[in-house]
């Protein structure tokens, strides 16, 4: 959605919807205004007279920012739905003039943004040029969370055995085993998850409920963990310097064959990179436009 001028009432509202979301997305009323091209008084007035409206305060001011407050957060998830629907009325009216536009919110991860967005955003912005792709990146749990709560339309996951949310398996991605190049175990054509029981381990601790803990989970096992870490770089940078060993997908690994050892797990345990969303059923034309990209450039890059 632009902003603009008009005054009628419904559509003063939609403008101050959406001034509210842009403020709790970026967490300033300062760069909220930045993005939204408008002045920060702009947005004072309009977070203010909605305030007036409810009846209640929406947001939380401080040194450190805003925040939404419990009250503005119950809102939240309508004016997003108002939004979210506005936006798809706007680009259903779009298709039938002959014209495609439109904004897709994308949840991603890591070793997504890494290894597919590239080329799957060159791709689409050469075909869809007329459709704004935002990304918001985070964790598993960041990710269902901006899901749940309507801020994005689309989000890429590892998908377990059960979800909330509907979705569309994408990729199977091994789970490998990664140790320094001079490691005992480094020849090993595989090594079993036992194994890895009797060695210093460097723990992902990535958000949600993660393939690592499932697969802890189902050998009911107890890992020598020496070290938590989120970030897979540093990760990797631990066991080049003999920190532990670790596990990491497959595709996280790429372009790192070189400098680190990597060993399949015996029965090749895999994760399912996959797109999830509330409803299939309702997705507006311009996120049902990114699927087909998504699809169409998978089956050609891998």
């Amino acid at each position: 959605m632009h902003l603009k001028s008009e005054g009628t009432e419904p559509f003063m509202s939609l403008i101050k919807y959406e001034i509210l979301n842009t403020v709790v997305e970026y967490g300033s009323l300062t760069r909220a205004a930045e993005a939204l091209n408008i002045t920060q008084s702009a947005v004072s007035h309009a977070i203010a007279s909605l305030e007036t409206e409810c009846g209640f305060s929406l947001l939380h001011r401080g040194r450190s920012g805003v925040r939404v407050t419990a009250e503005g957060e119950r809102i939240l998830g309508y004016t997003r739905e108002i939004l979210r629907w506005t936006e798809l009325m706007n680009q259903e009216i779009s298709l039938i003039r002959g014209a495609e536009i439109g904004t897709v919110r994308i949840g991603t991860f890591a070793s997504v943004s890494t290894q597919w967005l590239p080329g799957i955003l060159k791709q689409f912005r050469l075909r869809h040029p007329g459709i704004e792709i935002k990304l918001w990146e985070g964790d598993y749990a960041e990710i269902e969370g901006w899901l749940a709560g309507g801020a994005i339309d689309l989000g890429f996951l590892s998908l377990g055995d059960s979800s909330p949310f509907e979705t569309i398996p994408l990729q199977k991605d091994r789970m490998m085993c990664i140790l320094p190049l001079d490691h005992p175990l480094a020849s090993e054509e595989s090594v079993s998850f036992d194994i890895l029981l009797e060695q210093p381990f460097i723990l992902p601790k990535w958000g949600g409920d993660n393939e690592i803990e499932r697969l802890i989970r189902q050998h009911a096992a107890k890992l020598n963990v020496v070290y938590e870490v989120a970030e897979d770089q540093a990760i990797m940078a631990m066991v080049r310097n003999g920190l532990g060993i670790s596990l990491l997908p497959e595709m996280v690994l790429q372009n790192h064959t070189d400098s680190l050892a990597l060993v399949p797990l015996t029965g090749d345990p895999y994760r399912t990179i996959g797109m999830a969303c509330p409803s299939l059923g309702n997705l507006s034309p311009a996120t049902r436009r990114f699927i087909e990209e998504v699809r169409q450039w998978l089956a050609l890059a891998m």
